[in-house]
């Protein structure tokens, strides 16, 4: 009759790493995430009071307009209410950066990632020098 081996739990020390990890890839992840979608893009960004001015006017034009005419201003409106709302929400890039700081170190040494790919992918050299993360690896 073959023994059966007896299953045993995870150590608290081994759940505690496992949440450590856990905790460092969601902090690195929120940051990337968040300078991907902060990266400047083409045009001149329109201010805040414009988009309102812009809404402010697509709601007088429904009033009296046909209805193909309505059915673009809503759709613009529409656009418009997202890009608002998109700005209202914007998350805090210095607290995701500090999570990232604290995090980035451990995480690049645990999966190899070394300067030149935390660079490559568009994380700033001083954030990468306040997080720890070197170059070469110290000697």
């Amino acid at each position: 009759m073959a023994t059966t081996r007896k299953r045993t739990g995870m150590t608290a020390e081994h759940k505690a790493a496992l949440a450590s990890g856990r905790a460092q890839g969601l902090a690195v992840r929120r940051y990337l995430e968040a300078l991907e979608r902060s990266r400047p893009r083409r045009g001149r960004r329109p201010s805040r009071e414009s988009l309102q001015e812009q809404l402010a006017d697509v709601e007088a034009g429904l009033r009296d307009a046909d209805p193909l005419k309505r059915l673009h201003l809503i759709q613009q409106r529409k656009i418009l209410e997202q890009r608002l709302a998109s700005g209202e929400g914007a998350e805090d890039l210095a607290e995701l950066e500090q999570g990232f700081i604290d995090a980035a170190a451990a995480y690049g040494a645990r999966k190899g990632i070394d300067y030149s790919t935390w660079r490559d992918i568009g994380v700033p050299a001083d954030v990468l020098r306040r997080a720890g993360v070197h170059r070469s690896p110290p000697a």
